[in-house]
């Protein structure tokens, strides 16, 4: 069973896509440990929909939060409290697709971090990369954290338009592996999805 952990360089750069597309690659399992905001349409919903094996199971979230904010904002507002151990890894002889919230450094509670909650899994790590004004520094900054909290970092994922001057500067500077690229598209449904199946098998190996 291998944990890996899908992480991106900010909000909104892709997660959900790429762990669709690595859970249906893989044909794995799907985990959301902390889900904030958006309860009737959430990320284990909207995986849950682009997914055509029939292997896959996509796990109960860990945490859910009424709000869409940081969750420890949130976890406030539903007077829950967020504990780095009481999250468990869902029963499954299956490989785990695991989405964070957000960034690395997104706050679970006063203390501990998205990150904090990766090593506590022991989980392995892809992160999720868009190409925008300020990425550069955005990916550098999240590779840096990663490797000194000596994290797994599998690769990248470059989610969307390519721009070759960036993504070849964050490659060479981190000497991080590009896993493969998201194509952009109008609309992303199953067969989008699957379309990425071959080039992601290799995940397994």
């Amino acid at each position: 069973m291998r944990k890996i952990f899908v992480t991106g360089i900010g909000t909104d750069v892709g997660k959900t896509v790429v762990s669709a597309i690595l859970t249906e690659a893989l044909e794995a399992d799907y985990w959301k440990p902390v889900q904030a905001g958006d309860l009737e349409f959430s990320d284990s919903i909207k995986v849950g929909k682009l997914i055509s094996n029939e292997r896959t199971v996509i796990h109960s979230e860990g945490i859910k939060l009424s709000q869409p904010m940081s969750p420890h904002a949130a976890a406030e507002i539903d007077n829950v409290e967020i504990k780095l151990s009481d999250f468990k890894i869902p029963v499954t002889n299956n490989n785990l697709i695991i989405e964070g919230a957000g960034g690395l450094m997104v706050p679970l509670n006063d203390k501990d971090l998205i990150i904090d909650l990766i090593t506590e899994l022991d989980a392995e790590v892809v992160l999720v990369s868009q190409n925008y004004l300020g990425s550069i520094n955005h990916a550098i900054l999240s590779i840096e954290i990663l490797k000194s909290n000596g994290l797994n970092v599998i690769g990248i994922i470059f989610n969307g338009n390519e721009n070759v001057e960036t993504e070849k500067y964050i490659l060479n500077y981190s000497g991080l592996k590009c896993l493969g690229r998201i194509r952009q598209h109008q609309t992303i449904n199953k067969e989008i999805v699957l379309s990425y199946k071959n080039e992601f098998m290799s995940f397994s190996a």
